[in-house]
């Protein structure tokens, strides 16, 4: 099984990249922190991303799911977000690498879950703002600066997904994984 991360930063249209793969047969992995975020609000938690332990709950949960995964039978994935954009998340929150998330990186790393080559799939030019994402544009600029280099740092390979129509976008990921190495 091959599994293939989408990143970017908020608004980019993983998700609906992530649908379309989604239609179009291809197994696909859900992001958590948005799930989360989503519960927490409901809860009457306005912020839920201030409080540091909102970080190992994202990490717990992409595990889970990552995990549940493993018994799908796809020959390929694609998982909207991982514990690298976690480990990102952190640092754009000013919050701590805990030591779970620090084993969840290890883990991924050791047992090369993840194909080497990440669609980092690039900003839109703009955000609309939603119950869950409460950033600027200028504020997702840097938190997409900070994903690459976090990617980088882990040394992933980036195959950038510019900004362009939704069938364009799910093309160039499909040439991608499905080109001859």
């Amino acid at each position: 099984m091959k599994r293939f991360v989408l990143t970017g930063a908020p608004g980019s249209g993983k998700t609906a990249i992530i649908r379309q793969l989604e239609i179009e047969g291809f197994g696909v992995v859900e992001e958590a922190a948005t799930d989360l975020i989503a519960l927490a609000q409901a809860q009457g938690i306005a912020e839920p991303w201030m409080n540091p332990s909102f970080i190992d709950s994202v990490a717990d949960l992409q595990t889970r799911r990552q995990l549940r995964a493993v018994c799908q039978e796809d020959e390929i994935q694609f998982h909207d977000r991982s514990a690298i954009c976690t480990a990102a998340l952190a640092t754009y929150l000013g919050h701590p690498v805990s030591v779970m998330l620090s084993r969840e990186l290890e883990r991924i790393s050791a047992e090369a879950i993840y194909e080497k080559k990440i669609f980092f799939v690039r900003n839109l030019g703009f955000v609309a703002p939603t119950a869950a994402r409460r950033i600027s544009f200028e504020e997702t600029l840097r938190f997409e600066i900070i994903h690459e280099e976090t990617y980088r740092k882990f040394g992933f390979d980036l195959i950038f997904i510019e900004p362009g129509g939704l069938a364009e976008r799910v093309n160039a990921i499909k040439r991608s994984v499905q080109a001859p190495k």
